[in-house]
């Protein structure tokens, strides 16, 4: 078993900047993957950025060169830097860990990008 929780969600104006974290516990040896994922009303859940164990990324053409995810396996957690957030960000957040056949979920956590 993993257990996600996420946190650093907020309102913020565009243009402006947002670090989630996600602390991972658990069966945390298991974990190799990790990565965030959006849901905005009425959308389907989509991949915002993931990051390997060794430290390889990939992120969503529409966040490339604003998000940043990194992680810091000391601390079990994984990080994503938003900055230049734009109204479109806004999302219900959610990290993520695949184990094999079983997709671990955070709670999420809400961006809200407004002025």
């Amino acid at each position: 078993q993993v257990h996600l929780v996420e946190s650093g969600g907020g309102l913020v104006q565009p243009g402006g900047s947002l670090r989630l974290s996600c602390a991972a516990s658990g069966s945390i040896f298991s974990i190799n993957a990790m990565g965030w994922y959006r849901q905005a009303p009425g959308k389907q859940r989509e991949l915002v950025a993931v990051i390997t164990s060794g430290g390889s990324t990939n992120y969503a053409d529409s966040v490339k060169g604003r998000f940043t995810i990194s992680r810091d396996n000391a601390k079990n957690t994984v990080y994503l830097q938003m900055n230049s957030l734009k109204p479109e960000d806004t999302a219900v957040y959610y990290c993520n860990a695949p184990v094999g056949l079983v997709n671990y979920w955070g709670q999420g956590t809400q961006v809200t990008v407004s002025s």
